[in-house]
């Protein structure tokens, strides 16, 4: 699929470190960057960088790039609508910290029945949004994130249900999280704000239900960090749920996840610009941009699998007639970048910390006695859950052990595979299947 929407500019005249595609002398449509009579030193020239010191990081970022890409007070609303929680009393979090004040970001489609009984609560993953369904614009830099999924005639119908889409707490597209006002300081949180979990994400969740009037979801769907908050709605709220979908998730983060994280956010503090999380005061231009880029090109190669990355790239290079120098690259370098300078104008450096580490915190069995107890309560309810073939993230075996899980409780549980070769970036990209598989699980539950 596109990388950016058709008709879009990414980058200067020249150069694509967005993946614009075009036939190599190999036959295989790949991106590609400088102008073939141009190396690197001579681009680097061109743009005003200093060779010598391209160092600082392999490929200059563009120089435009904002400290945070936090939406903020007074940015262009678009579809977001606003809510605060138990506005009169703060917000105690699982781990022990308190927010004063907490407003939640949220888009709707389609109409609240009479009876209240066609919502559904779509749960985005690390780096989502509200933003789950629509075009991009002024206020959402991207296309809705599941698109295809949600629309017409699709698995999700807004003329059929209430679909509601909530920026997390800890996120950057609207809700309280680290680039939002302290107002103890009446300066951004930054490094002062506390470590939430899911479970602190579902809470604040179920207080915009509240507000919206909504007593039970007739759906919770989400992959991934969002399949994680999914599971803790079946047993936090058992009794608003009346079915469940988590997608491409697991019961608990795994080592494996647990070490790639752990990478990721050391790659993004070790960026001097970061400035221990309180950056939100310097100029456009320097902020942690290097090391929220590299995080984001850290995930993407397990977001992805190894034979997406062989099949899109192969060993082609940027320049075939510049390969030596040092920081020369690959098209898969290229589009490392790419992917890394886009994540940095639409997100939050601390947001990408606090919601990463929320992630490995995930343990359904966490002070609850065992996963038996905890899944006990969510098995009362049907549940779908989806894995992708090539996901090597959240592999299809712990997908298998929630469906067993629930079988061995005397739950109803439907396990359905999807044959795609994106990784954990299936659930997101193989739209069609993933889209049939919902619509499929919700005809079976109305029967």
């Amino acid at each position: 699929m596109p990388a950016h929407p058709q008709g879009r500019e990414c980058g200067p005249k020249g150069a694509t470190k967005c993946p614009v595609l075009t036939k190599s002398t190999s036959g295989r449509r790949v991106p590609v960057d400088l102008p073939t009579n141009m190396t690197e030193s001579e681009d680097l020239i061109q743009d005003g960088q200093d060779p010598a010191q391209s160092h600082t990081y392999p490929r200059p970022l563009a120089k435009d790039l904002p400290v945070t890409g936090a939406w903020q007070e007074g940015d262009p609303e678009g579809n977001r609508q606003f809510t605060k929680v138990h506005p009169e009393r703060s917000f105690a979090l699982e781990g022990g910290g308190v927010l004063e004040e907490v407003t939640m970001a949220y888009e709707t489609w389609g109409e609240l029945s009479p009876k209240g009984d066609n919502a559904v609560l779509v749960c985005h993953a690390l780096t989502g949004d509200s933003h789950a369904f629509g075009e991009h614009g002024e206020a959402h830099p991207t296309p809705g994130w599941w698109n295809g999924v949600i629309g017409e005639s699709q698995g999700l119908n807004p003329n059929e249900h209430f679909i509601v889409c909530i920026n997390v707490l800890g996120g950057c597209q609207g809700s309280t999280g680290p680039a939002s006002i302290n107002p103890a300081t009446e300066k951004p949180y930054g490094s002062s704000f506390p470590v939430i979990t899911t479970r602190d994400i579902v809470r604040t969740q179920a207080a915009v239900a509240d507000h919206l009037g909504i007593d039970q979801w007739r759906l919770v769907v989400g992959g991934s960090m969002g399949g994680m908050q999914v599971l803790e709605w079946g047993i936090m709220y058992p009794d608003r749920v009346r079915a469940l979908a988590p997608l491409a998730t697991a019961l608990a983060a795994s080592p494996w996840q647990i070490g790639w994280s752990a990478v990721g956010r050391s790659a993004l503090v070790l960026d001097p610009l970061f400035r221990g999380g309180d950056y939100y005061e310097a100029e456009a231009g320097d902020g942690p941009h290097s090391g929220l880029a590299t995080a984001r090109a850290i995930a993407q190669i397990h977001y992805r699998s190894p034979n997406s990355f062989a099949e899109r790239f192969g060993r082609e290079v940027v320049n075939p007639k510049s390969i030596y120098g040092l920081w020369d690259q690959y098209q898969v370098e290229s589009y490392l970048d790419y992917q890394g300078e886009k994540l940095v104008r639409r997100f939050d450096a601390n947001s990408y910390l606090v919601l990463n580490r929320a992630m490995d915190l995930h343990d359904v069995a966490r002070d609850r006695g065992s996963v038996n107890e905890a899944v006990s309560r969510l098995a009362r309810v049907p549940v779908l859950t989806l894995s992708i073939t090539s996901d090597y993230l959240y592999p299809p075996n712990l997908q298998t052990e929630i469906f067993e899980a629930v079988k061995a409780i005397g739950g109803e549980c439907t396990h359905q595979i999807v044959e795609n070769g994106n990784g954990h970036d299936g659930f997101l990209l193989a739209t069609e299947d993933v889209s049939s598989h919902i619509a499929k699980f919700l005809e079976d539950i109305s029967a």
